[in-house]
């Protein structure tokens, strides 16, 4: 079978176990592109998706809004060292400490110390400007260089700052800055642009196991260019994979090949973390079978997206799904996939340890950040994890939001230790650590790069 039919007919295979109404998959290999997609864009109003059909990237978005920031350096405009008030003066956060020495590396790679603040209604008029005067009230989860948690805040924070170097909106400095020089011409912000060619369109689960399609289509709405930074750019399989050759050469104009290759240097390292190991600028690093990857995920309104590239084996995959939660597990099964087919790698999975009752009562409790709620439980047999957007900003919003992750067994990694994996459910594979003080006791959990801390 041919290279590409075995790509369709696995595609179709993982599209139909996962129950994803449109999944689109392509593959960069010995410098060819191999493209298969399966399904339709909107259950309601189907079209059949392909590799040039529009999904929402949610934060894959980070990677295009990080290369623009390094190309501001390379000219010489930014310094990656520099106090992020440098050149936005106006920030402003609860702990005004913090404020005057976030830098913008802290913002590149997770590690300003700022809470996710991914949810709720666009700040004032829904721009950058309004964003950031909002971001006054935003609680830190760690100070600032201390450690990486995963923050939309900080990007869309980026955003002010290339908007603020630029003297122009950030959709148009980054089409200037990167999408226009990389030949990216079907990656999009503005809804204008969108509407009039082939999308997508998310798809949550219902109570009654049925696929709905979600609103608002992004994960948030078109007026609110504030999160845009951070997850408002739309692309296809196509576009990504041109975005994954440029990531793979030499900076075709756009950046020095020097600073362009930098971006997969570790500048900080992860712990128990389903991102890898470390974090490079924006990319999250990981070994596979011997081989160093970088990669970027986003999860939107019932869209799942997942761009791995392996640069010593110029070998790139790219998994979009529209369906919610099973579209990561279905994105995951195709990156294993690719690159075991491909390339001969296979990611060792690791073994939970069996149950310890008293290790479960002692981590058992209630996790918050500022959007989501997260319950570990046992029942004297299996420790099991539960998390959601609070109760309070789901009664309070006007828009349909995500179903929650009832709860799903998950097990540590050893006998001794805080790390953990949670083994069933939408989080399948997914892996994070408990965070404890100097005095042993269980002050936090991280979950999907995320510090949660203990609230009960």
């Amino acid at each position: 079978m041919e290279q590409q039919e075995q790509l369709a007919a696995f595609v179709a295979a993982t599209a139909e176990e996962f129950g994803v109404p449109g999944l689109s998959v392509g593959i960069l290999t010995g410098g060819q592109e191999l493209t298969a997609a399966h399904g339709v864009t909107n259950l309601d109003n189907p079209l059949p998706v392909t590799a040039d059909t529009l999904y929402p990237l949610a934060s894959v978005s980070k990677t295009y809004t990080a290369t623009a920031v390094m190309r501001l350096v390379a000219e010489g405009r930014l310094e990656l060292d520099a106090p992020v008030r440098r050149y936005v003066p106006e920030l402003r956060l609860a702990d005004e400490g913090a404020a005057e020495r976030i830098t913008v590396l802290n913002l590149l790679n997770h590690t300003a110390g700022l809470d996710w603040n991914l949810l709720g209604e666009a700040a004032g008029d829904g721009s950058l400007e309004s964003f950031v005067a909002g971001l006054a009230g935003l609680s830190l989860v760690a100070e600032p260089g201390a450690r990486a948690s995963y923050s939309q805040a900080g990007y869309n924070l980026l955003g002010r700052v290339v908007e603020r170097v630029t003297g122009l909106p950030f959709e148009k400095a980054l089409a200037e800055l990167v999408l226009e020089p990389a030949g990216l011409r079907n990656t999009f912000l503005d809804t204008d642009d969108i509407m009039v060619r082939r999308f997508a369109v998310g798809h949550n689960r219902g109570e009654d196991g049925e696929a709905r399609p979600a609103t608002p289509w992004r994960a948030f709405r078109s007026d609110d260019r504030a999160n845009n930074p951070g997850g408002g750019i739309v692309s296809s399989v196509s576009d990504l994979l041109r975005w994954a050759r440029f990531h793979l050469g030499t900076g075709d104009g756009v950046l020095p090949t020097e600073l362009l290759h930098g971006m997969r240097e570790q500048t900080v390292e992860l712990r128990a973390s389903s991102f890898g190991d470390g974090i490079g600028i924006c990319w999250f690093l990981r070994g596979v079978g011997g081989a160093r990857t970088l990669g970027a995920g986003g999860s939107g309104n019932g869209v799942f997206t997942e761009l791995l590239i392996v640069p010593e084996r110029d070998f790139a995959v790219v998994s979009l799904a529209n369906v919610g939660p099973d579209g990561y597990n279905a994105n995951q099964r195709v990156v294993a996939w690719a690159l075991e087919h491909h390339l001969g790698l296979v990611e060792e999975q690791p073994e939970p340890v069996a149950h310890d009752e008293a290790r479960a009562r002692e981590v058992a409790g209630r996790y918050e950040n500022d959007a989501m709620a997260l319950e570990i439980a046992t029942d004297g047999a299996r420790l099991t994890l539960a998390v959601g957007i609070k109760p309070e900003i789901r009664a309070a919003a006007d828009d349909e939001m995500p179903a929650d992750y009832g709860p799903a067994a998950i097990g540590f990694l050893a006998a001794d230790g805080d790390d953990y994996l949670v083994t069933e459910g939408g989080l399948q594979g997914q892996r994070g650590f408990f965070s404890r003080d100097a005095q042993g006791v269980v002050t936090g959990v991280d979950l999907a790069g995320r510090l949660f801390p203990r609230v009960g």
